[in-house]
């Protein structure tokens, strides 16, 4: 690997992944809708485009041997349209300008989320199944974007997708600050019985894991056509994981709780009304999350340990330690 084009670099997860591979002294180019400085800062170049233009794609790609395909549209609320074009289209246009430009190996970030039915998933491998009826266009949109990528594999175009579990860390724009933004006003509520526990990635596990893809599939590519679980290799109990770092940021603990059954009634009224009325925003709740804060989903790393020879190197305790630093200031 020597020349790496990352889509969307500039976010979370892909500016991990570019500061990894500038670490190593590999050339990068990142794909987004915006120049940004702290990508440029790491000494990567900015193309400023659109995943969903296939020409502009085509003319990104050329020159590289390995694309990280990070770009999504994530979240749990919004059309279907945006989520499909992002995600599925502009995954189209990526596997597309591949093949056009010659590029060797493909590393596809998909979620968790693919296999998740509304059920306790407790140590669970890759050999489930995708879900039949996803709750969200995000999810239903990434079970056919991981297809199109596992399916796409090939002798002249190798392919692998992860599947990093609740990525958090300093740097985090999606998680941690709805959580915090959301405890501070008093708008969490523990929902079911509060015991359920939950896989989590920190940031630089979740990127350690994109390079040691790519070396896999410049290598032996034992991991071609394969899809990972990538976590910390062991699941926290997510109330209290989450109140105990309130505690750390003085945030209340989130005390107050309600019932699965009621969540999810409450869900879908929430849903109809914002579909409805056309709302601005997100749902306060809405059936995927309420299935997601009530139950279980952590899920075996073992094939990701074998094959790619993944191990976290930041332990939970350490990578909360320097959230909290950063979020504290006093870093």
């Amino acid at each position: 690997m020597r020349r790496a084009l990352v889509t969307g670099g500039g976010g979370f997860v892909g500016l991990a992944v570019v500061r990894k591979l500038r670490e190593r002294g590999i050339t990068v180019t990142v794909v987004g809708r915006h120049r940004y400085p702290a990508v440029e800062a790491l000494g990567a170049r900015c193309l400023v485009g659109d995943i969903r233009d296939p020409a502009f794609m085509i003319g990104a790609a050329a020159g590289h041997d390995t694309v990280f395909h990070v770009a999504a549209k994530a979240g749990i609320w919004g059309g279907d349209d945006e989520y499909y074009s992002i995600n599925v289209t502009g995954t189209e246009n990526v596997l597309a300008a591949c093949r056009k430009q010659g590029v060797r190996s493909l590393v596809h970030t998909s979620t968790p989320s693919v296999v998740f039915a509304g059920r306790d998933i407790e140590g669970d491998d890759e050999t489930l199944p995708y879900s039949p009826n996803p709750l969200c266009h995000y999810a239903a949109s990434k079970i056919i974007a991981e297809r199109l990528v596992l399916t796409a594999n090939s002798e002249t175009l190798r392919t692998t997708a992860l599947r990093p579990h609740l990525v958090w860390g300093p740097g985090d724009t999606q998680i941690i600050p709805r959580l915090l933004e959301r405890g501070r006003r008093g708008r969490l509520r523990v929902v079911g019985d509060g015991r359920n526990r939950v896989d989590i990635c920190y940031i630089d596990n979740a990127a350690d894991a994109h390079l040691l893809a790519a070396d896999n599939l410049a290598g032996t590519a034992s991991a071609a056509g394969e899809a990972f679980f990538i976590s910390q290799g062991e699941p926290v109990a997510l109330w209290q994981w989450i109140n105990d770092l309130f505690a750390r940021v003085g945030v209340p603990r989130v005390t107050r709780g309600m019932p699965l059954t009621r969540a999810l009634r409450a869900g879908r009224l929430l849903e109809l009304v914002y579909s409805f009325l056309h709302l601005r925003g997100e749902p306060p709740m809405t059936r995927f999350l309420a299935e997601q804060l009530a139950l279980s989903h952590w899920f075996s790393i073992a094939k990701a340990e074998k094959i790619l020879g993944y191990h976290p190197r930041v332990s939970e305790r350490q990578g909360v330690d320097r959230l909290v630093a950063w979020l504290t200031g006093a870093n």
